[in-house]
């Protein structure tokens, strides 16, 4: 048997990965925003209210463009901007309820659907395996 190399192995997991994703993303309810949005809404809903500045240096946008991508999701009612309590001086943005909703609604879509899709299609072997290649993936996003 050939051992695959690791640059194989990385093709590999580049084509399965954009696979997946893009899998994910035809199940998102947040039709017709970017994917800086996505990502923005994403952000908000695990690290909780930020300004538009730490959202830009996140994202690694200019601040003017984190600006225009605020103002597009505000202007669809999936976020909202107000003072913070901590520094009246400061303005930080948070995902509505309707915002917060469908974020929540969108992870719990995708997870269903992948959940439900291992284990119509793996065996409980193979489902070992995917969670102890889950485990070496994440070593190796340490490197």
């Amino acid at each position: 048997m050939i051992e695959p190399s690791a640059e194989r192995a990385s093709h590999e997991l580049v084509v399965v990965y954009s696979r997946l994703r893009r899998r994910l993303l035809d199940l998102s309810p947040l039709d017709g925003i970017t994917p800086t949005q996505r990502s923005v809404t994403a952000r908000l809903s695990k690290e909780g209210p930020a300004s538009t500045s730490e959202l830009a240096a996140a994202e690694r946008v200019r601040p003017q463009s984190m600006a225009a991508t605020v103002a597009a999701l505000e202007e669809v009612g999936l976020v909202e901007r107000a003072d913070d309590p901590a520094d009246g001086r400061r303005r930080v943005v948070t995902l509505t309820p309707y915002g917060r909703d469908l974020v929540e609604g969108q992870r719990s879509a995708r997870r269903e659907w992948l959940a439900d899709a291992i284990a119509t299609g793996c065996t409980p072997a193979e489902i070992t395996t995917l969670v102890d290649a889950m485990k070496i993936l994440d070593r190796v996003l340490d490197v």
